[in-house]
């Protein structure tokens, strides 16, 4: 196609594909512990947290809406490995909780993550990575100045 070319040259571009295979190989690599990348990483944060949490806190970490959260929250809860409670302090909120079959689980996921993380930097190098955050990171933030005008 004509495209093609552009596309091939587009940081932007590459960046959103990258991403999309990225998560297609890692949701491969979790679907042995039946969840999705995404749910993965709302057990691990709920599972690495020494206080309760609260999806408006899962937003802002994961920089999502509260909307995509509750997604999530509502698949993980089906599967029976989170909790929602009415947070005490505001009753407009919840707070969550992993269940037992949760806290296995989130550990499992925690150390497949961890394993990942080692092959990368094994790999790659702890260097060339920071290195290429870095330059992912230039890319976003060129990209927000320029769309705000």
């Amino acid at each position: 196609m004509r495209i093609d070319f552009f596309l091939q040259q587009s940081p932007v571009f590459q960046t959103s594909r990258v991403a999309r295979r990225i998560e297609s190989s890692l949701n491969a690599a979790l679907r042995q512990e039946d969840l999705t990348f995404s749910e993965s990483l709302m057990l691990a944060a709920i599972f690495l947290e020494k206080k309760t949490v609260r999806p408006s806190e899962l937003a802002r970490a994961f920089e999502t809406t509260r909307g995509n959260i509750s997604h999530t929250l509502s698949s993980l809860e089906a599967k029976r490995l989170i909790r929602r409670r009415i947070d005490p302090e505001d009753a407009r909120g919840f707070q969550l909780e992993l269940e037992a079959a949760g806290r296995r689980r989130a550990a499992r996921v925690v150390g497949i993550l961890d394993r990942m993380q080692s092959q990368l930097e094994n790999e790659i190098g702890p260097a060339k990575l920071e290195t290429m955050l870095r330059q992912m990171n230039a890319v976003e933030q060129l990209c927000s100045q320029l769309t705000r005008g």
